[in-house]
């Protein structure tokens, strides 16, 4: 859309659209199963 108009800057800046989002994926860790998963416990 910028290289269309260059004067929707502004409103597309205001908006958030011209910010990458900076969110990852969090890493796999030892001794759980993804992220934050537990392995599921079991009393016996």
């Amino acid at each position: 859309m910028l290289e269309v108009d260059p004067e929707h800057r502004v409103i597309l800046k205001k908006a958030g659209f011209l910010t990458r989002d900076p969110r990852m994926k969090e890493r796999k860790k030892y001794g759980l199963k993804k992220a934050r998963r537990a392995p599921q416990f079991s009393k016996r």
